[in-house]
């Protein structure tokens, strides 16, 4: 009699050597598969199906966890197990959908077509091209070789020397780097196994699912089960940060921000224009590189402002960012929060620090609104987007009266917990409310337990209800921030800046007599010396000049790019660097413009020279007269044949007797 135990032994030795168990786990129960390395996803799909009663064939997904990262099969068409990373003993969660009629139980199973893998989401997410640069380098830390321990030759490695893993705890905590970089992170949670092609990440969501998957109960609020409603949320420090680090291109564009509040004493926003880059200071880092604040239109006050989200220049803003010399977009934001002393109003007033608050409960649910709306997107992620490189910044002062810059970021349970509507600002800035439940059906709030984790007086670890309220920065992630010690900003000017009304006014007129004045309109491709075409265009170098110009309906949208190309150029003193401008339609109306509206030139005289009109209408009227009735001969008895040839200056009454056209004394002309 041969019991259950041996026939199991039995199978197993009859089961070829190349083969491996695949086990899985669904609703109707746990099973296990002998399948070849090499054999078909569709092989496994088949033998699910026969396991099942009623599912849908292209509902099938498959996951490494039992909750999250499901991926549909249908998506995997052609794949191999080994290709997939399904190894003997490997467990595979399933989940489906029953059929929507029996009539369709006998359609045969169709293959899904071979363009489907191609638009998964993560495959097709345009990610940053400082993305592109990272996933393409493993990040180890490289280490030298240790004299103490290391006993091997020069071409050889061992666990004293080898490179570091870019999460690597020690080296984080020996070089004081609280948070891990995305690309460190990801590169941490990238799943082995099973799942080597899944993305290791998606966004959190704290709302309730809609409809609900189990289908056995109406839509929320009218009811509500385990499977739809969220789990609990538990607080705590976010292990990685999208941006290590803000760079600010150089410390004029602080200076011409914070310009407004030192004239008006109001506080002011601006949008962040600049790029993403590499940041070597930590493993897989990346940092943004400001090169222009934008300044939208906003109504400032002493103790605050109020402006539009969305604003409405902000398409035009985004579009022309990209055709910079280096490809801008927008990277964030900046505000001022400055108080001048009572006593000295030369400082301002120490604000925010520890026995106070960094960033406000309010602030916060407003960067998390920003970065909602500007998801990074990421091939690593189930939906193609995860988190934000939006950087909260703020200037506000610091203990000795100075001004500094700050910079933040919300965490992703911020954004989840303000996209369910979950969270309020107080009274209290350092201070964040829960709301309550709401089961109206027009405003329908689900919060579920909410919990931080602190140690107490004992230094203990203690768990706690985060309702009605919590500390705010259990929703901050803080960024570092600086100036490069060589700065080279693309934009090299900032004149006038926008939205500045009464303080900066931004005109068609100031911008035609500047360009007068830099005798723009006598520059042609090729002519005019290095010092004008230099100085013309360090002129245009200005981000805000340029934005005011595609305003005005005098630059065309492709000429406006050439323009921007021009400005943001990082060799102005190239005399060649205008030409492609200077060969555009729009220019040459720009200066069509400029010479009408400028004054007109006099000839005989040089550039720089004071104008000849000006100065005879200060000469009093009856002098006038007088020079002209001497210069018409007009000397007395005393003329004679040696005073016909003598001509008086109409400027400095000198007594010319040469035959020259100019004065030999001002030098100005003698008709």
């Amino acid at each position: 009699m041969v019991n259950s135990e041996q026939l199991f032994v039995l199978n197993l030795l009859t089961t070829p050597l190349l083969s491996q168990l695949v086990r899985i786990r669904s609703k109707d129960g746990n099973f296990r598969f002998p399948l070849e390395p090499s054999a078909d996803i569709s092989e496994l799909v088949t033998k699910i199906l026969e396991t099942t009663t009623d599912a849908d064939p292209d509902s099938v997904a498959i996951s490494n966890q039992p909750r999250g990262n499901e991926v549909l099969v249908s998506t995997l068409k052609n794949r191999t197990l080994q290709s997939l990373g399904v190894k003997h003993g490997d467990l595979l969660f399933v989940s489906y959908k029953s059929r929507a009629s029996p009539s369709t139980s006998s359609a045969p199973v169709t293959p899904a077509h071979p363009s489907d893998a191609s638009k998964r989401p993560w495959e097709t997410a345009q990610e940053d091209p400082v993305d592109t640069y990272w996933r393409s380098r493993d990040g180890k830390i490289p280490r030298g070789r240790d004299s103490r321990f290391c006993k091997h030759g020069p071409n050889a490695m061992c666990d004293y020397c080898m490179p570091l893993e870019p999460y690597d705890a020690g080296y984080h905590t020996e070089h004081k780097i609280k948070h891990l970089s995305y690309h460190a992170y990801l590169t941490k949670l990238a799943p082995k196994g099973a799942a080597a092609s899944l993305p290791p990440v998606e966004p959190l969501n704290y709302k309730v699912q809609v409809p609900c998957p189990s289908g056995q109960h109406p839509n929320w609020p009218q009811g509500i089960c385990t499977k739809c409603q969220p789990s609990a949320i538990t607080l705590q420090s976010q292990p990685f940060r999208m941006v290590d680090h803000l760079e600010i291109a150089s410390q004029e564009i602080v200076d011409r921000f914070i310009h407004a509040w030192r004239v008006t004493g109001l506080q002011r926003f601006g949008w962040l224009i600049g790029r993403y880059e590499p940041y070597d200071e930590v493993p897989m880092g990346v940092k943004a590189v400001v090169e222009a604040i934008h300044e939208p239109p906003q109504q400032g006050e002493v103790d605050g402002l109020s402006l539009g989200i969305p604003w409405e220049d902000e398409p035009r803003i985004r579009e022309l960012a990209k055709h910079a010399s280096s490809p801008l977009s927008i990277v964030g934001y900046i505000f001022t929060d400055l108080v001048p002393r009572e006593d000295d109003r030369s400082k301002t007033v120490y604000k925010r620090h520890p026995q106070s608050f960094y960033l406000s409960s309010l602030e916060a649910i407003f960067a998390a609104h920003v970065q909602l709306a500007n998801p990074t997107p990421s091939k690593s992620s189930r939906t193609g987007t995860f988190s934000s490189r939006m950087v909260t910044a703020l200037l506000t002062g610091t203990e000795d009266g100075a001004i500094d810059v700050s910079a933040y970021q919300v965490t992703e349970q911020a954004c989840a917990m303000v996209d369910a509507d979950m969270i309020e600002a107080s009274v209290d800035p350092e201070i964040m409310r829960v709301k309550e439940e709401d089961r109206s059906a027009d405003r329908a709030r689900y919060i579920p337990d909410v919990f931080f984790r602190f140690k107490n007086e004992y230094g203990l670890e203690v768990k706690q209800s985060a309702k009605p309220c919590f500390p705010v920065e259990y929703l901050m992630v803080t960024v570092s921030h600086g100036f490069p010690q060589e700065p080279q900003p693309l934009f090299r000017s900032a004149n006038l800046i926008e939205n500045r009304p009464g303080l900066e006014d931004q005109t068609v007129e100031k911008v035609l007599k500047e360009l007068n004045r830099l005798h723009a309109p006598d520059i042609l491709p090729g002519s005019g010396t290095s010092y004008q075409r230099s100085e013309l265009a360090h002129y245009l170098s200005d981000w805000h000049l340029v934005a005011f110009l595609g305003t005005t309906q005098l630059v065309s949208q492709e000429d406006m790019k050439v323009l921007l190309r021009v400005a943001s150029s990082p060799n102005l003193d190239d005399p060649s660097v205008t030409d492609a401008l200077f060969s555009t339609e729009s220019w040459h109306t720009l200066m069509t413009f400029a010479r009408e509206t400028g004054p007109a030139p006099s000839s005989g005289r040089t550039a720089g020279a004071p104008s000849t009109s000006t100065m005879v209408e200060d000469i009093p009227p009856e002098l006038l007269e007088q020079f002209a009735r001497d210069a018409g001969g007009g000397s007395g008895d005393g003329g004679g044949q040696g005073t016909s040839n003598v001509r008086i200056c109409p400027h400095c009454t000198f007594e010319n007797t040469h035959t020259g056209p100019d004065c030999e004394v001002c030098l100005l002309p003698l008709a």
